[in-house]
């Protein structure tokens, strides 16, 4: 039996962006690391994913589904200062397309996903932050984190984005 929950995260987005989020999450668990979406950055742009690692490393996904978004897509460089590690998350008809040198393919990772598994196709370089951005950005997604679960216990509050 499936358990469906109703979630904000991609609500606004084509049904196959949850698909690969949840495929990435399902990855990511394996891999302990654990991922929030639509994360908004202090820069004004918004992640679709971010995780945190055990370590406290954080990794940033973009997640595209449509040929003409990812070709068109040219903020995506503003997410690398904000993690030490950054991955296209794509369903496998668009990964031949991040082989391009304008997706830096020796920095940026690929992971190729469906709604029930993803995998790592590259790795992503490791830039680390910081300390003090590194910082900043940890109490962040921990804050963001912590409102998201006061709102389901609470919805008055929000969901915290």
């Amino acid at each position: 039996m499936e358990v469906v929950v109703d979630s904000p995260c991609f609500a606004e987005a084509s049904p196959i962006a949850g698909d690969v989020a949840r495929g990435v999450t399902r990855l990511f668990c394996r891999r302990d690391l654990f991922a929030i979406c639509e994360v908004p950055l202090p820069n004004g742009r918004r992640a679709d994913m971010m995780a945190i690692d055990a370590k406290g490393g954080l990794t940033i996904v973009e997640i595209k589904v449509a040929k003409a978004d990812l070709v068109n897509d040219a903020k995506w460089t503003d997410y690398l200062e904000y993690c030490d590690h950054f991955f296209w998350a794509v369903p496998p008809y668009l990964a031949a397309i991040l082989e391009q040198e304008r997706y830096l393919p020796g920095a940026a990772g690929l992971i190729v996903a469906d709604r029930y598994d993803a995998a790592i196709m590259r790795d992503a370089l490791h830039r680390p932050l910081a300390p003090a951005r590194r910082k900043a950005e940890l109490l962040r997604f921990a804050r963001r984190a912590a409102r998201r679960l006061s709102a389901q216990i609470d919805p008055t509050l929000g969901d915290g984005s």
